[in-house]
């Protein structure tokens, strides 16, 4: 991938993580809590949302691989939660699963919209073309990746939502642990899929039969 590409999925990912988040807050903030707005973290200015290691570390390393060879084309980050106090909703069980659905939804709606782009007003394997393309995989993957049902990515919530109190409250008891399961299952290559299958469907959604980067 070309340095300048690189410059731009950069920027894709961190405004795509972005939305995710805000997604989040605007949720919570319909069902009763605004510790998000209060907090000034439903805004589109990257600062109040970077994470040291998801937003800068972790991009910084796998766009330093990309350029020399070492790595897929496929740029990767979080961003810090967007924090919500779940006294204050409605119903949190049920409300807390509609706020974890809200960031992926808002990936997938972004994906869609950056894929009906590319296909409009673009040239394919242009700069553009190749630049949109790893936008909407990156969406895909950030919806795809955040609904595995392990605290605390977002499917964690929307499982916990269907769930009964006890085993709701089971899973809730994996969030130390989390962290260290993702790990786990990234560095095992258990979540290969989810990256190939973000791939092959922007490929489809972009209309993209052949990529030359």
């Amino acid at each position: 991938m070309q340095t300048l590409t690189l410059i731009f999925v950069l920027v894709i990912l961190i405004f795509s993580i972005i939305i995710h988040e805000c997604a989040h807050g605007i949720a919570a903030e319909r069902y009763g809590d605004s510790t998000a707005r209060d907090m000034g973290r439903i805004t589109l200015n990257p600062i109040p949302h970077l994470d040291p290691v998801g937003s800068l570390l972790l991009p910084g390393i796998m766009i330093l691989m990309s350029l020399i060879g070492h790595s897929s084309p496929i740029i990767f980050g979080w961003a810090k939660p967007v924090p919500i106090n779940p006294y204050n909703l409605n119903d949190p069980q049920k409300n807390m699963m509609w706020i974890g659905l809200a960031g992926p939804a808002a990936n997938l709606a972004l994906a869609l919209i950056l894929s009906l782009i590319c296909r409009i007003i673009t040239i394919p394997l242009s700069l553009a073309a190749i630049v949109l393309f790893y936008g909407v995989t990156i969406n895909l993957i950030l919806a795809f990746f955040n609904l595995i049902p392990v605290p605390p990515l977002d499917g964690s919530r929307i499982l916990t939502g269907l769930l009964s109190e006890e085993y709701a409250y089971k899973l809730s008891r994996l969030e130390p642990f989390g962290f260290i399961i993702i790990l786990i299952l990234i560095m095992s290559g258990l979540l290969n899929f989810v990256f190939a299958g973000a791939m092959k469907l922007g490929i489809l959604l972009t209309g993209f039969s052949f990529l030359s980067f």
